[in-house]
């Protein structure tokens, strides 16, 4: 294990000046404190391992978190709720892709005094996702899957069952024409979801052509180019990978005259608050995103403990609604 001294020798600085670029000092270089910490990171120091600092934060992109209704809100204080009693500090530090370009994963953990992350948000074109296979400061990504790094950890629900269980309420109340609707796969948690849905469809022998979906980068392109041609093809429900797409697609019908859900049967997925408050209320995958947070916190504080923790998934339920109903006969 890496000390201070091994530090100083490699850079052929004191000590004194190690820990004082570690911490922060004012009165060591930019320059100076950007090799040793560069040092420190390539040598395999990390504060985790020497517990100086009992600080974990929680970097967060590309997901509202100010106010109860949004979706990150309740991850975050479920995280809090499990690692402030626990003697930790917690920091949500907003992450942008800029950022990441300044400085590695590895070196802003230890330059801000950071033990572990969990990391909310991220997409596949993040700079620091292809830092995460050989990183060594702990982190637990939502929705974010990374393989072969014992000091990295995927959190979320199981797709593969909530999707399961969307498909089968729909074939229970009649329905054999099945569609999706995405976003961009821009993602892996998207492209899992897409995945997912043709995976539970041909294992029931429904109609499963790659016309079956459809995806776009917007929302509201997504359903403007893709739910009028499902309709037009006879499917009778659809599947859509967020509430906020559904919703979108709930306004569409409206506007097309498409009756929800006497023609057209829609489910969402996350069950946020506005879901049981549309016209008619949307039926949707419910992830409970306090236990997202507590489940991030025991993944961490795990791998914190060397506990090689690889993927939790926790159980989601299906919500229904409104929105769904028997297939119509046509």
């Amino acid at each position: 294990m890496p000390t201070m001294e091994d530090i100083a020798k490699k850079v052929g600085v004191s000590k004194g000046t190690v820990s004082k670029a570690l911490n922060g000092a004012p009165d060591i270089s930019e320059t100076l404190r950007k090799t040793i910490l560069e040092t420190a990171v390539t040598l395999g120091y990390t504060r985790a391992r020497r517990g100086a600092v009992r600080t974990l934060c929680v970097l967060i992109e590309n997901m509202d978190y100010a106010k109860p209704e949004d979706f990150g809100y309740d991850i975050i204080a479920g995280f809090r709720q499990m690692a402030e009693p626990s003697g930790y500090s917690v920091r949500v530090v907003d992450m942008s892709k800029e950022m990441q370009r300044s400085v590695s994963y590895d070196t802003f953990m230890l330059q801000e005094g950071y033990l572990g992350a969990l990391i909310l948000g991220a997409t596949l074109n993040d700079p620091w996702m292809k830092e995460f296979p050989t990183s060594r400061t702990p982190a637990v990504l939502y929705d974010n899957l990374i393989l072969g790094n014992p000091t990295i950890s995927t959190l979320g629900v199981d797709n593969n069952e909530a999707i399961g269980q969307a498909v089968n309420a729909l074939c229970g109340m009649g329905h054999q024409k099945i569609g999706y609707l995405s976003g961009a796969l821009g993602s892996h948690i998207t492209q899992v979801r897409y995945k997912s849905f043709f995976h539970e469809i041909r294992r029931r022998k429904l109609p499963s052509g790659v016309s079956m979906a459809g995806y776009a980068y917007s929302f509201s392109e997504c359903v403007n180019t893709h739910l009028p041609r499902l309709v037009d093809m006879g499917v009778t429900a659809v599947l859509c990978s967020s509430d906020l797409l559904a919703h979108t697609a709930l306004i569409r019908c409206l506007e097309l005259g498409i009756q929800v859900p006497q023609r057209l049967s829609i489910i969402g997925f996350d069950d946020l608050p506005f879901c049981a408050h549309t016209s008619p209320p949307l039926t949707t995958i419910r992830q409970d995103r306090l236990q997202i947070g507590k489940s991030g916190y025991y993944a961490l504080d795990s791998l914190l403990n060397g506990v090689p923790i690889s993927s939790l998934l926790l159980h989601a339920q299906l919500i229904l609604r409104g929105s769904t109903g028997p297939a119509p006969r046509l």
